[in-house]
């Protein structure tokens, strides 16, 4: 079997239609987006009805050579869990879909959905995180993965260390590889020796770099540091999809990593798929070719 590259952090929807703190977010058309009442460039341009689609995704997926990837959920693009749990239905050896879910309640029908874990945007949540304990004793009794982005907050980094404490069969990925640019970066990224489930993904990586743009030496260094923190074994790669396209390709993304010197080959396998296939279980993985470019 050859090396799988699997994404740890993207993100899929029908139309984005919601508000967070009192600010609209909604789909317009080629690839546009009000977002917090300021019209972006959410999609690519070519993305023309809004729809971040699996099928969209698995093209780009499927021309990287990336096996698998991992659907967390962020609230800036509302509740899919409905979506989300079709589409892992649809795709079961391609995707691993997390839903969104505040209370026990939803974490049951979202488990009884099929979908695969709970994502908590985290730095977006007003209240402690120890509110938020009997969703995650749930989780560890049915083995759901926790997907959990954190701010720039000591206070909240704390609580999640005693979360990790509490609930030691509970796998969490710890996203946005720690807010590797502000200075909570190294106090995120030591959560992973709190509980031999605990990784840190790459997600948004490239956007916290983006002033730097490709091939993004310091996000590599960054990489390099984490690992001498916790270890190549707790690290995984996340690209941030779609988002993170409009500056970059897809392949872009992780061949930034592929390419460098500056991590051995085997530490590449570990980072680019090897530790998420671990991690999340994953099966059945499908060995992509790679196709040439016309250009070439």
């Amino acid at each position: 079997m050859g090396q799988h590259i699997i994404d740890a952090h993207s993100h899929l929807w029908l139309q984005q239609d919601t508000q967070v703190d009192g600010k609209r977010i909604l789909s317009l058309k080629n690839g546009r987006s009000i977002f917090m009442d300021e019209e972006v460039q959410m999609l690519p341009p070519f993305m023309i009805d809004g729809v971040n689609s699996a099928e969209v995704f698995l093209s780009n997926m499927n021309y990287a050579q990336v096996a698998a990837a991992v659907v967390v959920q962020e609230v800036i693009d509302g509740c899919q869990n409905d979506y989300l749990a079709d589409v892992q239905q649809r795709y079961p050896d391609r995707f691993f879909c997390m839903g969104m879910a505040w209370n026990v309640e939803q974490a049951r029908t979202v488990s009884d959905a099929g979908l695969r874990g709970v994502a908590i945007p985290g730095h977006r949540f007003h209240e402690p995180l120890h509110s938020l304990l009997p969703v995650f004793k749930l989780m560890e009794q049915r083995d759901m993965v926790l997907s959990m982005c954190l701010g720039d907050d000591e206070a909240q980094i704390a609580e999640m260390r005693e979360i990790i404490q509490e609930c030691p069969r509970l796998r969490v990925a710890i996203g946005h590889f720690g807010m590797v640019t502000t200075p909570s970066f190294r106090s995120q990224v030591m959560l992973a020796r709190e509980g031999d489930r605990v990784m840190i993904e790459s997600g948004g990586i490239t956007w916290l770099y983006n002033s730097e743009f490709y091939p993004y030496p310091s996000a590599v260094r960054s990489i390099r540091d984490a690992a001498e923190w916790v270890g190549m074994d707790r690290l995984m790669w996340g690209s941030d999809y779609p988002r993170t396209i409009t500056a970059i390709t897809y392949r872009m993304s992780y061949d930034f990593v592929s390419k460098s010197r500056e991590l051995t080959a085997d530490e590449k396998a570990l980072f680019l798929g090897g530790n998420a296939e671990r991690f999340y279980g994953l099966k059945n993985l499908p060995e992509l070719p790679y196709i040439k470019n016309m250009s070439e």
